[in-house]
């Protein structure tokens, strides 16, 4: 039976300046790193609870997921951190040169505030912010 998501993995080209990412930008906390071996692989991990996949699939066969199946085939479409302040972190990412897909947070599943940033601000991840309406 699966218990859990344990992790999902990025392939970054600088590890030092990713963690830096994860770390100062997106306030995560480094748990660690481990070179494996075997894998000829240098790691790095930021654990976060309570999490959940999203299957994502074209509404009403339109729309950017629709455009983003027929470009990269099916896989990995973006990671999403939930916020307690979506407004003062896009601000805050904006100040630190993040390029954005919109100019504000709009309404997204679950009645909450969601805003994507470019993935070429994030090693090619497309990254979405996320606050519930009921929060701040």
């Amino acid at each position: 039976m699966i218990v859990a998501l344990d992790h999902i993995a990025i392939a970054v080209p600088d590890l030092e300046k990713s963690i830096k990412r994860f770390m100062d930008d997106f306030g995560l906390t480094f748990k660690g790193q481990e070179d494996v071996v075997a894998a000829k692989t240098s790691t790095a991990f930021f654990p976060l609870p309570e999490t959940s996949i999203e299957l994502v699939h074209p509404l009403n066969d339109e729309g950017p997921i629709k455009g983003y199946l027929e470009k990269k085939g099916p896989g990995l479409h973006h990671l999403c951190f939930r916020s307690d302040n979506i407004e003062e972190d896009v601000a805050r990412l904006k100040e630190k040169g993040y390029q954005f897909l919109s100019d504000a947070p709009t309404l997204g599943a679950h009645n909450s505030k969601v805003i994507f940033i470019h993935p070429k601000s994030c090693d090619g991840v497309l990254i979405e912010l996320n606050q519930p309406m009921g929060e701040h």
